[in-house]
């Protein structure tokens, strides 16, 4: 047998696929098996602790069983591992949304704590903006997402050590965005427009623009006084790290710099 074969055998073995890895090696390789399992089990419900808690033990340890089987590691790091596990909810509880809804909450919540540093742009250097030319640049752990239920409420119920409510559908789909602020993350539930101006301005539409564009949607005036509020939003809650005139052709204003 070559060592790919030996290879290529010994993970199907941990795997359960069909192979001859037994046959090939004396003595007993269980313990192998076991703790292969058991390392990414661990590793799922370290990250996934709200939704083992909203499963239960069993149901939790069978999806778990589901993702290992079909996902085994692909990164050097085992911090990568429960990406994909909230689709793998999704599939195997349809019925269900907030079973999705909610890992993916925790899956976001987790990356975004692991992501990079940047700090806040400081407030007191705002005045010197040109808001006509203004683009605006976001933390790079900020990200957003649609969900279907109330799995927010039920995220900070368990959280909260408090009873968690019972899943809902919402009225509408909803959007979620999530961004690490110091050394915490953070997630607020948001709006149509809020949404609408967070795509535009993370596309590098500048701030005027975005206004106009809401002001045209939207056909009346509120949207400016609006976007000055959501604007206000990102800035206490630490979401933007610069601040660029491109007509000024300025450097980005962080807190360091201002």
């Amino acid at each position: 047998m070559t060592l790919a074969k030996l290879q290529t055998d010994f993970s199907d073995y941990l795997l359960d696929r069909p192979n001859s890895i037994e046959a090939a090696i004396q003595g007993d390789i269980t313990v192998y098996h076991h703790a292969y399992r058991a390392q990414l089990l661990s590793c799922l419900r370290d990250t996934f602790e709200k939704s083992w808690a909203w499963l239960g033990d069993e149901r939790f340890e069978a999806a778990a069983a589901a993702h290992i089987a079909a996902h085994p590691p692909h990164s050097w790091t085992l911090n990568l591992y429960g990406e994909g596990f909230e689709t793998t909810l999704a599939g195997l509880y349809p019925d269900d949304p907030e079973i999705g809804d909610l890992a993916w909450l925790e899956w976001s919540l987790r990356r975004a704590f692991d992501g990079a540093d940047a700090d806040p742009v400081d407030p007191a250097g705002l005045a010197a903006v040109d808001w006509d030319n203004a683009v605006l640049f976001f933390v790079p752990t900020l990200s957003i997402g649609p969900v279907t239920s109330n799995c927010a409420a039920i995220w900070t119920a368990l959280a909260e050590d408090l009873a968690p409510p019972a899943a809902e559908p919402l009225p509408e789909p909803s959007v979620i965005r999530i961004w690490r602020k110091g050394l915490s993350a953070h997630f607020r539930s948001i709006g149509r427009t809020e949404e609408r101006a967070l795509r535009l301005a993370m596309s590098g539409v500048n701030f005027s623009e975005i206004c106009s564009i809401l002001v045209a949607e939207q056909g009346d005036g509120d949207a400016t006084a609006d976007i000055g509020r959501i604007l206000g939003t990102w800035l206490q809650d630490g979401m933007i790290a610069a601040i660029q005139d491109h007509a000024g052709d300025s450097q980005p204003m962080s807190s360091a710099e201002a």
